[in-house]
C-alpha cells in the first residue's frame, strides 16, 4: 500500500443495529472535519446478531447470548453519555429486534457498483433512518426508498436483497472478519493499528496521524 493511499482510507468493521456504530461514525465525520485532505472509509460489514442467527438465516430471539437486562441498561447509559459528548439526537438508544442483514446485503451490493460517494450517501441514510427516524431498516421497502433518494435504482435493491450468492459473499465477509480477530464493533483500524468502540475524534487522529 503506497503512503498516499493509506493517508486517504481507513478501514470500519460495523453493523448498521449497533448504535455504538453510529455515533463512532459520528466521531469519525467530526475527524475527518478537521482534516484538510478527505479520509475514506473502506466499510466491512459485521454481523452483531450471529450469535442468535439460526441456520436459516434467521435471528432466533429464543437464543441466549449472555446479555441480561442489566447489560442492555449499562449500554444505554453508555450511548446517552456519548451521544451528549458527541453533540448527536438519537430517536433510539437501542434496538433488540431489527435485522440489519439486508441492509448490510444493499449496502455491500452498492459499495460494488457505485462510486464511492452514492455509497457513503447510502449508508448514511440508512444509520439515520434507524438511529433519527426509527425504521425499520430490515425492510425492503425502507431500503429501496432509500436507495432511490440516493440516486440507485428501486429494482437493483430489491435483486440485490434476492440474490443467493450475494447473500453468500455477505457471510463470508462476516467469517473474514472474525478470522482477523474482529469482535466487537465499531473498530477502526489503520497500517496494522486498531481502536474498537465509539472512540473520540482525538483518538482517531492519533491512530491515523500517529500525533
Amino acid at each position: 500500500m503506497s503512503q498516499q493511499q493509506s493517508e486517504s482510507t481507513i478501514t470500519v468493521f460495523s453493523d448498521y443495529v449497533c448504535p455504538f456504530c453510529y455515533l463512532g461514525r459520528e466521531s469519525l465525520s467530526q475527524y475527518q472535519e478537521s482534516r484538510e485532505e478527505e479520509l475514506k472509509i473502506e466499510w466491512h460489514p459485521f454481523d452483531l446478531r450471529a450469535q442468535k442467527r439460526g441456520p436459516d438465516g434467521e435471528i432466533d430471539t429464543s437464543v441466549d447470548d449472555g446479555k441480561d437486562e442489566e447489560y442492555y441498561e449499562q449500554a444505554k447509559e453508555n450511548v446517552r453519555r456519548l451521544q451528549e459528548k458527541y453533540d448527536v439526537d438519537m430517536t433510539l438508544d437501542l434496538t433488540k429486534d431489527i435485522d440489519s442483514l439486508d441492509a448490510q446485503i444493499a449496502s455491500y451490493y452498492v459499495k460494488q457498483h457505485y462510486p464511492y460517494e452514492t455509497w457513503l450517501e447510502f449508508d448514511i441514510a440508512i444509520f439515520d433512518a434507524l438511529w433519527q427516524e426509527g425504521w425499520d431498516i430490515g425492510e425492503a421497502d425502507v431500503l429501496t426508498e432509500l436507495a432511490v433518494e440516493a440516486g440507485i435504482e428501486a429494482d437493483e435493491i430489491r435483486s440485490a436483497l434476492n440474490d443467493e450468492k450475494l447473500r453468500s459473499e455477505i457471510h463470508e465477509k462476516f467469517r473474514e472478519a472474525h478470522q482477523q480477530e474482529i469482535t466487537g464493533v465499531p473498530t477502526f483500524a489503520y497500517e496494522g493499528y486498531a481502536a474498537r468502540g465509539a472512540v473520540p475524534p482525538e483518538q482517531l487522529k492519533r491512530l491515523v496521524e500517529g500525533a
